[in-house]
């Protein structure tokens, strides 16, 4: 039986991940941050271990790491947060920056990091959620803290997929599209199945390489 983590797992596109591979068969080891409070992540069958996890305590990551010892064909480093009410240029929150930056970046890297010993006794393929928001050649103006924050977890991962590819991991990261989610807003373009089955393809067609292309969900191939 393939196995699965995610992180995010409650919401969005962490649940739909969780929803699609459980009914494909996979062991899905679920992580989010309140499981208690997490009704529809709990009310889906499959063979589904939740987990508590806050990826911004990065010390909870690695704990977790330890505790499960298994072999994981995919991990998705999913969790992540938006900045669009945090005050722009000319007015910057640091304090509300950082917080951005403790989930979507390190705790993002601390996921791979963490999990990549359980991903090479699959040599299986590990998958960052980022956006297009990231990527520096297409970029506006706004969203100062997410827009960074996801252009460094893109560059992270260019960096770590040369220490991965020899140990037959992929690496890479991904754009989800715009998606009708809590963070996306009801005017977004796609539904979260929509965008999780087409991430699901991309997956399918990593390969270890020193140098990941940045994809969209619908294989579209995005500037760095």
């Amino acid at each position: 039986m393939p196995s699965i983590l995610i992180t995010g797992a409650n919401r969005g596109i962490g649940l739909e991940f969780v929803k699609q591979y459980a009914a494909d068969g996979w062991k899905v080891y679920a992580c989010c941050r309140n499981p208690q409070a997490a009704s529809d992540l709990n009310a889906l069958e499959g063979d589904i271990t939740v987990h508590a996890l806050d990826v911004s305590d990065l010390a909870a990551i690695y704990a977790l790491a330890e505790k499960i010892d298994a072999p994981l064909n995919v991990v998705i480093a999913n969790a992540g947060v938006g900045s669009w009410n945090i005050p722009g240029f000319g007015d910057m929150d640091y304090d509300a920056w950082k917080r951005v930056m403790d989930v979507n970046l390190y705790g993002a890297v601390a996921t791979c990091e963490a999990f990549a010993p359980h991903a090479i006794k699959a040599k299986g393929r590990i998958a960052a959620m980022t956006s297009e928001m990231g990527s520096i050649a297409d970029a506006s103006s706004g969203a100062i803290p997410y827009r960074t924050s996801k252009a460094a977890l893109n560059m992270a991962v260019q960096v770590i997929a040369p220490e991965l590819a020899p140990k037959d991991v992929a690496i890479a990261t991904f754009h989800p599209g715009w998606v009708k989610t809590d963070m996306g807003g009801p005017h977004a373009r796609i539904t979260a199945e929509q965008s999780v089955s087409g991430l699901r393809q991309r997956f399918e067609e990593m390969r270890p390489t020193s140098s990941p292309k940045f994809l969209a969900y619908d294989g579209r191939e995005i500037p760095w």
